[in-house]
C-alpha cells in the first residue's frame, strides 16, 4: 500500500497559490511591491514554481492597465494630497476658403493642478504650453458654506454656459461664435483671454428641496484687462451668473457682464475705456445618452451692439464610447449693419476610447449674408491626457 503525502502538500500549495493570487488581484493598485515580495518568499520556499510566480505577476499586470484605463483621477505624494492632471490637443484643419493653409497644430497642451489646503480651502493652477507657456487659472477658494463660498485670483468670468465647459470636456471641436467674440475669447475687441479674467468671487447654492439645491450663483468683481496683465484704471467689471435646476436633467440660467474696459473696435484706433456690457440666458437638458442645449448672447462694445446664439444636440449612438453631434449657430457683429450675419451648420460625431483619449471630427458648412464666398472648413482633433 502506497502512501500519497504529497497530496496534503499540494492542496496546502494550490490553496495558498489561489489565495496570493486574489490577494495581489485585489491589492495591485497599491501594493505592487508587496505583493511581489511575498510572490519571491513563496518561490523561495519552493511552495510555487517561478513560471507559476510569472504567471501571477502577468495578470497583475494586465489588471493594473485595465485598472488606469478607466479610472478618473490619480494621487502624486506630495506635502498634502493633490491631483495633477494635463492634456494635449493635436487638430488637423482643411479650408476650402481660398489663401487659408490646410495644416495641423498643437491646439492646447496643458498643466493642471489642484488640492485642499484645508477642508475649507483649496486652491489651482493650470498652465497651456501651446503657442509658449501662458498662466490660465491661479485661483483659491475658501468654501465655509454651500450657500456662501470665496473665489481670488484668475479664473473664468461667470458668464455663459458653454464658457464653463473645459476645453477637454467640450463636445464640439470649437466654441461657438458669439461665444468666441463677447466672453473674453478669440474674437472678443479685448483679445484672447480664455474667457478668464483677474478678480474675486463669491458663490455657491441654496433652496434645497429634496436634498438637493436648486439654485446656484457666481458673482464677481473682475479687473476687465484679462488674463496676465495689470489693471489700468480705478474701475472695475463685474459678472454674475444664476442657474435653477428646474427638473430632473433640466436647467436653465441667466448671466450678465457689465464693465468700462479698455480695448479698440478698429484697426488703428487708440484703445481707450468704453462700455462693454453683456448678458444671454441659456438652458441645457440631459436624458441618458442624449442632450439639448441653447444660448443667446447679446453685448456691446462702446457703440456697437452684437449678438448671437446657439441650439446644439448630441446622442451616444454607443453608450460612453461614440457620440453624434449637431449644431446651428448664428452670429450677427453688428446689429446696426445689413448683410453681416454668419451662420454655421455643424456636424460632427466623436469616439472616446477611454476617460484619456478621444478622436473628433467635425465639419462647418458656412453662411454668410451679402456675397458668398466658399469658407466651409473641417477640423479632426485628437485629444489624450492622464
Amino acid at each position: 500500500m502506497h502512501h500519497i503525502p504529497a497530496v496534503r502538500i499540494s492542496f496546502t500549495t494550490i490553496f495558498t497559490f489561489i489565495f496570493i493570487t486574489g490577494l495581489l488581484s485585489i491589492s495591485s493598485l497599491s501594493r505592487a511591491q508587496s505583493t511581489n515580495d511575498i510572490l519571491n518568499l513563496l518561490v523561495a520556499n519552493k511552495s510555487i514554481s517561478e513560471e507559476q510566480a510569472d504567471s501571477v505577476r502577468a495578470e497583475a499586470a494586465i489588471k493594473q492597465v485595465e485598472a488606469d484605463a478607466v479610472k478618473k483621477s490619480f494621487f502624486v505624494t506630495a506635502a498634502r494630497s493633490m491631483k495633477l492632471s494635463g492634456y494635449t490637443q493635436i487638430r488637423f484643419q482643411q479650408f476650402d476658403e481660398t489663401g487659408k493653409i490646410n495644416g495641423t497644430d498643437v491646439r492646447r497642451a496643458r498643466l493642471n493642478l489642484q488640492g485642499d489646503v484645508t477642508p475649507y480651502w483649496s486652491y489651482q493652477f493650470q498652465v497651456d504650453f501651446a503657442g509658449g507657456p501662458k498662466l490660465l487659472d491661479a485661483v483659491a477658494d475658501f468654501k465655509p458654506f454651500d450657500f456662501l463660498n470665496f473665489t481670488v485670483g484668475q479664473t473664468k468670468i461667470p458668464l455663459s454656459y458653454e464658457n464653463q465647459i473645459s476645453d477637454n470636456k467640450m463636445e464640439a471641436n470649437d466654441r461657438s461664435q458669439v461665444i468666441e467674440a463677447l466672453v473674453a475669447r478669440g474674437k472678443d475687441v479685448n483679445g484672447n483671454h480664455n474667457g478668464r479674467d483677474l478678480g474675486v468671487m463669491v458663490y455657491g447654492a441654496f433652496l434645497k428641496i429634496n436634498d438637493k439645491n436648486r439654485i446656484d450663483y457666481r458673482i464677481g468683481i473682475f479687473n476687465g484687462e484679462g488674463i496676465n496683465v495689470n489693471d489700468s484704471n480705478d474701475t472695475k467689471s463685474s459678472s454674475g451668473r444664476v442657474i435653477a435646476h428646474i427638473l430632473k436633467g433640466l436647467d436653465v440660467g441667466a448671466s450678465y457682464y457689465s464693465g468700462w474696459d479698455k480695448f479698440t473696435t478698429g484697426k488703428g484706433e487708440p484703445a481707450i475705456n468704453q462700455d462693454r456690457s453683456r448678458y444671454g440666458f441659456e438652458f441645457n437638458y440631459d436624458y441618458k445618452r442624449f442632450y439639448f442645449r441653447g444660448e443667446y448672447l447679446q453685448g456691446k462694445d462702446g457703440s456697437i451692439s452684437r449678438e448671437g446664439w446657439y441650439l446644439q444636440t448630441g446622442y451616444f449612438v454607443i453608450p460612453a464610447k461614440l457620440q453624434l453631434l449637431a449644431k446651428y449657430d448664428v452670429y450677427d457683429p453688428n446689429k446696426s449693419k445689413a448683410d453681416d450675419m454668419s451662420t454655421r451648420y455643424i456636424i460632427g460625431a466623436s469616439y472616446q476610447f477611454n476617460n484619456w483619449a478621444k478622436l473628433a471630427a467635425n465639419y462647418n458648412f458656412c453662411e454668410e449674408e451679402g456675397p458668398g464666398i466658399s469658407n466651409n472648413f473641417g477640423s479632426l482633433q485628437f485629444q489624450i491626457g492622464f
